[in-house]
């Protein structure tokens, strides 16, 4: 069963990620119109994949025989493509989940709510063939985490405050970036976080500017699913400059590390997984798994095609969000926030509903 699809924008992954990984899932997958910002681009990608180019979104979204909307790069119309997908009916694959606003990401959580339709946010870290493996281990060896370190050095942006400009609308990728570093603990922990604690480089106070970043996560302890209460701490910087290109590569943290209750693990992205328990050393690399862009896009047509609702990473992302809020308080304030999710109990309270295959 084929699943027709609207392409709309086509984003930084498009070339190396989500391109092959639709024209490997061709017998799953059948592209039938491409919207995107740059016409020739539109023009091109349709061409290739035997599709309709088309200059507007709404129209393409409304089309008969489109029965989900792949939102796969950011530009000015923003969230409107999510919100006039929900309205017609159509599944959503969102890649730039993180990149609207929490009060657009409001909007989209009701659309959705509203019309049941399936919604799938591209977290890349959480899905990655290490994380999959590593979340494996903790069911099985290793047991739950008691202590994650997760930093990330990135190399300066050319433009100021790690911010472009594409059409109008500024984009920016260090907020994209702890944000999604943020989730990738919450999933591994398995819960939201009791209170979160943020610093910022005080040379450069702004948070959404700053040089260097720290979060510092708590999570309460739950006993009835025996998991005990783990600290986390989040790093994000940009602090060597640019000309200092020796500087940039030189000894690289793992991307992750965690503790756990029989041992701890070293993970760097995307299929890297060093761990340690009672018996000694153990290394995996997992490069025989499938590329990350066919296991999301396959959860994707899955989501679709069982007929089930599925719209629990929306969730996950606005939790993001919200507490990238909390961050920015805790930095202004100096004292840690306490982060009550709100969000899960509203979302949680949905009604599953099956929907037609039409309407997904």
């Amino acid at each position: 069963m084929k699943v027709k699809v609207g392409l709309v924008g086509l984003g930084e992954h498009w070339e190396t990620r989500h391109r092959p990984a639709l024209l490997a899932l061709s017998d799953r997958f059948d592209i039938r119109a491409v919207c995107c910002e740059v016409a020739q681009k539109a023009n091109q990608v349709a061409k290739d994949f035997n599709a309709v180019p088309m200059d507007g979104f709404r129209a393409m979204v409304e089309r008969p025989d489109i029965e989900a909307v792949l939102s796969l790069g950011p530009d000015w119309v923003g969230h409107l493509p999510m919100l006039a997908a929900c309205e017609a009916g159509k599944a959503v694959y969102s890649a730039v989940a993180l990149e609207i606003s929490p009060d657009q990401a409001t909007q989209v959580k009701e659309r959705v709510d509203r019309s049941g339709v399936a919604f799938m946010a591209e977290f890349s870290r959480r899905h990655a063939a290490a994380t999959v493996r590593l979340k494996e281990l903790m069911a099985t060896r290793l047991g739950p985490p008691q202590l994650i370190f997760c930093h990330q050095r990135i190399s300066p942006s050319p433009v100021s405050a790690g911010k472009n400009v594409m059409n109008g609308r500024h984009r920016n990728h260090r907020r994209t970036e702890i944000m999604e570093m943020l989730d990738w603990v919450c999933y591994l922990c398995g819960r939201s976080p009791s209170s979160v604690w943020s610093v910022v480089d005080p040379n450069c106070p702004d948070v959404d500017a700053t040089d260097y970043q720290v979060v510092s996560l708590e999570f309460g302890e739950q006993p009835t699913k025996k998991m005990p209460p783990v600290l986390a701490q989040v790093s994000l910087g940009s602090y060597i400059p640019p000309q200092w290109q020796d500087a940039i590569a030189f000894r690289r943290p793992a991307s992750i590390q965690v503790r756990c209750a029989n041992g701890i693990a070293f993970l760097d992205l995307p299929s890297s997984l060093i761990w340690f328990d009672a018996s000694g050393q153990h290394s995996e690399t997992l490069d025989y798994e499938r590329p990350l862009g066919e296991q999301l896009l396959t959860q994707f047509y899955r989501a679709i095609v069982s007929l089930i609702r599925v719209s629990s990473d929306l969730n996950d992302a606005y939790r993001a969000m919200q507490i990238m809020d909390a961050c920015r308080r805790s930095a202004a304030s100096g004292q840690r926030v306490s982060f009550a999710d709100q969000a899960d109990v509203a979302w949680d309270s949905c009604p599953r509903v099956k929907i037609s295959r039409a309407g997904a």
